[in-house]
């Protein structure tokens, strides 16, 4: 399994309130939601009413999947009539074995009290087995 991750920075055009700037991210997520089936969150510059940083998140079986699907999210967000798109970074992280026969960035960042496998009893009552 794949995660793509997607941060864009956009520059709002004409924008002199958060009012202003919330009425263009939203139409952005809301696009960029309905069309591609992606994740949409602003992550940063919150406070700012000319900027906003947008995070977009697509999970696949295949790497080259997410990232077609992020550039093409990062196409949209080019045409955008009342943003211009400053800045785009695409990371692509492989989960699980993905292909590769061992565990992916995400695990390693979880750490080892992480199990892949799921299948270990982690409940606080005493089991007992049974006969």
């Amino acid at each position: 399994m794949f995660v793509g991750i997607l941060r864009l920075r956009l520059e709002i055009v004409g924008s002199r309130s958060l009012k202003d700037k919330r009425r263009v991210v939203k139409s952005m997520k809301e696009r960029a939601q309905a069309r591609f089936r992606v994740s949409v969150a602003e992550v940063g510059q919150l406070d700012d009413p000319r900027r906003a940083t947008l995070g977009v998140a697509v999970v696949s079986n295949e790497s080259a999947q997410c990232d077609r699907v992020l550039a093409d999210v990062a196409a949209m967000a080019g045409t955008l009539p009342d943003a211009v798109l400053a800045d785009r970074a695409t990371e692509i992280v492989s989960f699980g074995e993905g292909g590769s026969g061992v565990q992916g960035g995400i695990e390693q960042a979880l750490g080892p009290s992480w199990s892949a496998a799921g299948d270990e009893d982690d409940d606080d009552d005493d089991d007992e087995e049974v006969s």
